[in-house]
């Protein structure tokens, strides 16, 4: 069956033949005869063929020119000027505001003392009652006078303090307002850079990767991901798909006795690629991912090979060095955060050491102690003593915060906070008159909820004088909370960090007693196998 194409002409034989090829393309190509062409024709000229595709190749039937395509009808056309072209240009006056307002300047309007003057006020004809606008209860009637004394123009101007009628139950004018509440939100502190987290790269593992065979890189890679596990799981869902498709399924325990002989070289590279991240980002580098780093070094799987011991010791070392230093800025935050007041953040700091059992300084604690309880004043709001406890809830100086009085104003917040908080508050509790019954569990911190949109104000809001240290102190809570939840999350993944290692050791405990049981099995093996040694004659 024939098609269409494009040929174009490539060159010309001396038995008067052609030679062409797909216009724009290599393929297909061939030889024509020069007759099918439909007159003179060039190298490089393109017509629209009907070929045909045979075994020996593609066959050209006949050759016809490609018609161009036709112009385009109907087109206006400009006829030049012999005008000069004038170009329209436009500028906008912009409006002074003594354009109307200001009477002395009128620019061209020109005096107006030639008008009539206006009427009295008496010549006005009276307005009908459809005519008449309806008025504020106790203006001036319209047609009142400048004379009338408390007139509409008397009415109109802004009242003064003076002016004001007197509110129930207190005196006239400003001596009545209520007394706004005096607050100074403490100083910002200055924060310090945040640690690097620990991103180690993948030259170890693939180096260890690129040496095994191709058969056995699929077993490793799940070996690095989940160990044992996750091999095994592997297995039994290949079996599985196997399985529902008819085929036989794969030896599990020969794949897993690979992935337990693979699995120390690469725990141990997959170790030193995290070391080696941790080691060039030492100065700057979380105290949690450093900690993680030197606990996975005493994996028996990580400490048995040589190349780690040096890079180890090493770590090891810097992680002293960075607790102490950490340390030494643990109890400077605290104590600059005190110094200017804000007592919730000093408070939320010092539950959160750098290295876990570090005991705060006697001198301190009761400086801190001192700080809560006098933000725990009977005149402070509701607010305060709310955030204040949660924080305090979680300190280690806890016990000494003894209020000398509940507030003089008790929320319903406050009151499900220190109920909550009762068992790790028993002498605030006291305070309120809720009992702590024994055995109660002690409370958690709570976790900083998800910025949603902004709230829209209610039409009877309280003052904003008032609500200026409720706005504050709210600020205040959600940076420490923010805060605490980022150290909550480094400690988390420090506790993944030392299951990890647990697991390993629980892996490598179970590759080891599987080594001894063959390693006795052969003894025995062996053992039988000897012949018996002959009697000796009596």
């Amino acid at each position: 069956m024939s098609r269409r194409i494009e040929i174009e002409l490539t060159s010309t034989r001396p038995d008067g033949t052609w030679t062409w090829r797909a216009a724009g393309a290599r393929e297909p190509k061939g030889v024509l005869d020069a007759t099918v062409l439909p007159g003179p024709s060039k190298v490089g000229d393109i017509f629209r063929a009907d070929v045909e595709t045979e075994l020996d190749g593609t066959r050209v039937l006949s050759v016809s020119t490609i018609k161009g395509k036709a112009e385009k009808g109907g087109l206006l056309e400009i006829l030049p000027s012999s005008k000069d072209f004038e170009p329209v240009t436009q500028q906008l006056a912009t409006r002074g505001r003594n354009d109307r307002g200001d009477r002395s300047d009128r620019g061209d309007r020109g005096d107006r003392r030639d008008r009539p003057a206006r009427r009295p006020e008496g010549d006005r004809p009276a307005r009908t009652d459809g005519d008449r606008r309806p008025r504020r209860e106790g203006a001036a009637p319209a047609g009142a006078g400048a004379g009338a004394g408390a007139g509409a123009g008397a009415d109109r101007r802004p009242r003064r303090d003076g002016d004001r009628p007197a509110r129930a139950g207190g005196e006239a004018g400003a001596g009545d307002r209520r007394p706004r509440p005096n607050f100074t939100a403490p100083p910002e502190l200055a924060q310090r850079p945040k640690p690097k987290r620990l991103k180690p790269g993948r030259a170890h593992r693939a180096a260890v990767l690129a040496d095994l065979p191709e058969a056995q890189r699929p077993v490793a890679e799940r070996a690095l991901q989940g160990g044992i596990p996750a091999v095994r799981q592997a297995v039994q869902e290949q079996n599985a798909r196997l399985k529902a498709a008819g085929q036989e399924e794969i030896p599990a325990a020969g794949l897993i006795q690979m992935a337990e002989q693979l699995l120390p070289k690469l725990r141990v590279a997959e170790w030193l690629d995290r070391a080696d991240a941790a080691k060039a980002d030492l100065a700057e580098l979380a105290l949690p991912d450093l900690r993680s780093v030197v606990a996975a070094s005493e994996d028996p799987v990580v400490a048995r090979d040589e190349s780690t011991r040096a890079l180890a010791a090493e770590l090891k070392q810097a992680l002293i060095t960075k607790q102490e230093s950490e340390l030494l800025l643990w109890l400077d935050d605290i104590t600059s955060a005190l110094t200017v007041g804000r007592v919730v953040r000093a408070l939320k700091l010092s539950s959160l050491p750098p290295k876990a059992g570090v005991r705060l300084p006697p001198e301190l604690a009761v400086k801190l102690a001192e700080g809560a309880i006098t933000s725990l004043a009977a005149d402070a709001m509701p607010d305060r003593w709310v955030a204040v406890l949660e924080a305090a809830a979680f300190a280690p100086m806890r016990s000494l915060i003894k209020p000398a009085a509940p507030p003089a104003t008790v929320s319903d917040e406050l009151t499900a906070t220190v109920k909550r908080l009762a068992p790790a508050l028993p002498q605030i509790a006291a305070l309120f008159g809720i009992e702590v019954t024994g055995g109660s569990s002690m409370p958690k911190p709570l976790r900083p909820a998800r910025p949603g949109p902004p709230a829209r104000k209610p039409a009877a809001a309280t003052p904003r004088a008032a609500a200026a240290p409720t706005e504050a102190v709210a600020a205040e809570v959600v940076v420490v909370e923010v805060e605490t939840a980022a150290v909550e999350v480094e400690t988390a993944a420090v506790e993944v960090a030392v299951v990890e290692v647990a697991v390993v050791e629980v892996e490598t405990a179970a590759v080891e007693a599987a080594a001894e049981v063959e390693a006795v099995a052969d003894v025995e093996t062996a053992a039988d196998a000897e012949p018996e040694a002959p009697a000796e004659p009596a």
